[in-house]
């Protein structure tokens, strides 16, 4: 029965850890969790060991080495995924399949037809309107740009440019450049060639038939678009109407072909139901 005491005592002993540790050098009597002699310096084990507490989480288990390391033991890297073939976003709204706008680029197409409209119209200082108007089917082809974008008198020429740059720069940023080019050409050279066909021998000219086009071709998905659902939208529609309003007047109030402007803001409501069909306008 007596030695029953001893031995639970000794085994208590072996279970607890040791409260200190002894140094080799000073033999001094030290915590056994501190790498240096608090008293000569001396070291004694590279690091510090670990503190167990009651409270902490379980230790995860090491993982082990993936198939395939090399001699070294680490595991071989992965191989880099190639990188993937630059492809176009959803289409926003405006947008029909295959023809894409940049809201944010510049409308280098309308930029164009307005620095040529202001080019040609200066040249009327060295021509006469005659010598750049159409006056026939057979005309040389040139004449069907001078005659799409020269305009008789200062404010005929002002009125024109603005409707051409404004709703060019709003076709431009919705459908892009090919769409603007397409349209100037049917609105434009093709109104004039249609008043030439119906009264042959008269000189016909002026800008207003394009820009009728651009105002018409814009205008027209922007109608579909409300009538589709009840979102309001940042479209002026008041001031659009102002601007064409001006724009039939010009050949009233000047020598334009009356005639080619109503055809070419025709032509523009044709190209826009079909850009309102495919897909709504803001």
């Amino acid at each position: 029965m007596a030695g029953e005491p001893g031995g639970s005592v000794e085994s208590n002993a072996m279970s607890q850890p040791d409260l200190f540790v002894v140094c080799k050098n000073c033999q001094a009597e030290v915590s056994p969790y501190i790498t240096e002699c608090p008293y000569c310096g001396t070291r004694l084990r590279k690091r510090a060991p670990k503190i167990e507490r009651p409270d902490a989480p379980p230790a995860k288990p090491a993982r082990r080495a993936r198939r395939g390391a090399g001699a070294s033991g680490r595991p071989k890297s992965k191989p880099r995924p190639k990188p993937s073939k630059p492809s176009l976003g959803r289409l926003r709204a405006g947008e029909i399949p295959g023809i894409r706008g940049d809201e944010h680029g510049k409308p280098w197409v309308t930029i164009v037809l307005v620095a040529m409209s202001f080019g040609i119209w200066l040249s009327l200082a060295f021509y006469t309107r005659a010598e750049l108007a159409l006056n026939a089917l057979s005309a040389d082809p040139w004449l069907y740009v001078t005659a799409s974008l020269v305009n008789d008198g200062t404010a005929a020429q002002l009125a024109v440019v603005v409707g051409l740059g404004l709703y060019g720069w709003l076709l431009e940023r919705h459908y892009g450049r090919l769409a603007v080019v397409g349209l100037f050409l049917l609105c434009g050279p093709g109104a004039l060639a249609i008043a030439v066909a119906i009264d042959p021998g008269t000189f016909v000219f002026g800008s207003n038939g394009a820009a009728l086009g651009f105002l018409c071709a814009w205008v027209v998905p922007v109608l579909l678009a409300r009538r589709r659902s009840d979102e309001d939208d940042d479209a002026d529609l008041l001031g659009t109407l102002v601007i064409a309003v001006v724009l039939l007047l010009v050949p009233v109030l000047s020598q334009g072909s009356a005639l080619a402007g109503v055809t070419g803001g025709l032509l523009g409501a044709i190209v826009g139901l079909g850009l309102g069909s495919l897909r709504p306008a803001r």
